[in-house]
Parts: C-alpha cells; sequence; structure tokens
C-alpha cells in the first residue's frame, strides 16, 4: 500500500540534522527510509512546498529540491478538494478543528485508498470522523 508522508516526517529526514534528532525523531526516520526504498512513499505538492520554504541557503535549496524531484507528485484535482472541504466540513461538525492542507492530504490518502504517515496528533482524530487509514511504524 502507498503511503502519503507528511511535511513533518519528511522535515526529520531531509531538513534536521540526524544528531540533532532526539530517539523517537530518528525512530520516524528508518520508516520513511523503508517506505522510500520499496517505492511506497508519496509526496503531495502542498508538502513539497511546505519542505522547500524557509530554507535561506540557495545551494541547500537546491539540493533539497533536486531530491524531491525524484518522487512522483500525485496530480491534484477538483475532487480532492472539493472531499477536503467535505471532511474539514464533518469534523468541524463533531469539534474537531484542523488546518486545510490537513483535509486535503486526508482526501488525497482516502480517495486513493493510501495510508498516511504523519507524526501530528490531529491525524487520529480526523481518522474518528473520515475514512483514512494511518500508517503506524513498526
Amino acid at each position: 500500500m502507498m503511503v502519503l508522508v507528511d511535511t513533518p516526517v519528511w522535515s526529520l529526514a531531509l531538513r534536521r540534522k540526524l544528531t540533532d534528532l532526539n530517539a523517537n525523531e530518528r525512530r520516524l526516520t528508518k520508516p520513511l527510509a523503508e517506505l522510500i526504498r520499496e517505492g511506497r512513499a508519496r509526496l503531495a505538492g502542498p508538502v513539497r512546498q511546505e519542505l522547500l520554504s524557509g530554507i535561506r541557503e540557495e545551494e541547500r535549496f537546491n539540493r533539497l529540491r533536486d531530491y524531491l524531484r525524484v518522487f512522483d507528485e500525485q496530480a491534484l484535482e477538483a475532487q480532492d478538494y472539493e472531499e477536503a472541504a467535505l471532511m474539514h466540513n464533518q469534523c468541524r461538525a463533531r469539534g474537531i478543528a484542523g488546518l486545510p492542507i490537513d483535509f486535503l492530504l486526508c482526501a488525497v490518502a482516502g480517495q486513493r485508498r493510501w495510508q498516511i504517515f504523519a507524526t501530528d496528533h490531529d491525524f487520529p482524530r480526523y481518522a474518528r470522523v473520515v475514512s483514512i487509514a494511518l500508517f503506524t511504524p513498526a
């Protein structure tokens, strides 16, 4: 099964030094490396943008940009945005707030029957309301 990886997971592996990560953070980078090796890691355009935003050094930006270009990007369509809005509305009706990008990732993964690999504690809350599958590292 394909796994849509959220920004914080990519960021741990690609934007931070391994020596700066605590044990739990290092534990999260290993399953990402396995997903990449297996060809199951998926990257969404908004996540790509978040990862590249805020990098001050042009050389570092270019290295990360070039690395991320290896990953095919699922084209987003009107239906993805509509489903994201519907998911947002369903969660809000149950008292669960979230960010638009989170619901876009939920919609993309849900419609394609992918799992979501996220460190954000909001995703398990969304999963109680909308139909998404979460990736749990072994």
